[in-house]
């Protein structure tokens, strides 16, 4: 029984299942899009940057500890599934998560573009199970 607790793919598949069963939903991640060779106004900085959206999901959006001070923007947690992710990181050719969520530009949630402020994962044996990312909503918003 010890053996079954500590498999890394039922934590998989455990997170995978309450994310859904909880309420799990789609966000996106923005992405720089890849440059492409050879272009002369990329290579100049005349070309206007170009983004692609990527699906990650499940994902549960938590406000359970978001809070609003003065001059600060609000807080959220994103619980992510690990497998999401690690699909994410293989399709863009990322070595780890932290480096696609280093590059992310942000992640759109309803229409709101949300700034990453970190990122943990929980793991079994070295394999990331579930990620939490806390973003931070615009503080155009929080007026």
């Amino acid at each position: 029984m010890a053996d079954l607790l500590m498999d890394s793919g039922a934590a998989v598949r455990t997170a995978n299942v309450l994310l859904r069963g909880v309420g799990g939903r789609t966000v996106l991640l923005r992405m720089p899009a890849m440059a492409s060779a050879g272009d002369v106004t990329e290579q100049l900085g005349l070309a206007t940057p170009q983004f692609q959206d990527l699906e990650l999901a499940p994902v549960v959006f938590r406000s359970a500890r978001a809070t609003v001070t003065e001059g600060k923007a609000t807080r959220w947690e994103l619980l992510v599934a690990g497998d999401a992710v690690e699909t994410l990181v293989g399709s863009m050719g990322y070595g780890a998560a932290e480096s696609l969520f280093g590059a992310t530009f942000g992640v759109l949630i309803d229409g709101v573009l949300m700034t990453i402020e970190s990122t943990t994962a929980s793991e079994v044996r070295g394999s990331a199970y579930l990620y939490r990312l806390v973003v931070r909503a615009p503080l155009v918003q929080v007026v």
